[in-house]
């Protein structure tokens, strides 16, 4: 079996969720706290919460998510440019973890009681990432019923903002939407050709 960084980063995340589900010392160090980032500086947090998940649910849908999105991001980079694959996708992975954090650290940097966790942010990136490469692939909704994968990230961005504004269900909307931003934007941030192909894919749609 080849290791990919998928496998890679899946394996250690469940590995540190499993081991901070039963050490809460661990779990509250790991996570990311913006009053400690600012007054603290530990900065490792940026990362370090996206290895952390709330529940085995939780760790579950995210990992699915990664190991689903992130085999084919994988695949892309390794024909887009073989040698930096690994490099491609820790790029999109991580910094979407990070761009979806700054938002809370700036807006939570005085509050020393807000923590959030999961790699949702990162998730999402890798989401946005093959919807801008393939907006019209298909992607199935609850494992069943077929959507072009751009009107699944309108949908998705949509609720994300209205959730967010609800509030009250304890998730990071947020979260996931500056990692999704960030995942949409980062294959033309590695070339700007990608936009010239993005908008020919948009316009000439090719239904599943």
């Amino acid at each position: 079996m080849i290791l990919t960084t998928t496998s890679v980063i899946a394996v250690a995340t469940i590995g540190v969720s499993l081991l901070c589900f039963n050490n809460r010392g661990v779990f509250y160090r790991l996570s990311l706290n913006p009053y400690s980032i600012a007054k603290k500086h530990q900065w490792d947090r940026v990362i370090t919460h996206g290895f952390v998940h709330a529940d085995y649910m939780h760790l579950l849908i995210n990992m699915l998510v990664m190991w689903s999105f992130g085999r084919y991001m994988e695949s892309f980079f390794s024909v887009f440019r073989p040698d930096l694959t690994a490099v491609l996708f820790s790029a999109l992975y991580f910094g979407g973890m990070i761009a979806a954090c700054i938002p809370d650290i700036i807006k939570y940097r005085n509050n020393p009681y807000y923590n959030s966790i999961g790699a949702s942010g990162a998730v999402s990136a890798l989401v946005f990432a093959s919807i801008f490469i393939n907006p019209w692939g298909k992607l199935l909704i609850m494992g069943v019923i077929p959507m072009p994968s751009i009107i699944f990230g309108a949908c998705y961005l949509w609720y994300e903002s209205y959730m967010g504004r609800r509030g009250g269900d304890n998730i990071n909307h947020g979260a996931h939407i500056w990692g999704a931003i960030y995942g949409f934007i980062f294959p033309i941030a590695m070339d700007m050709r990608m936009l010239d192909i993005f908008v020919e894919q948009l316009l000439h749609p090719n239904f599943f």
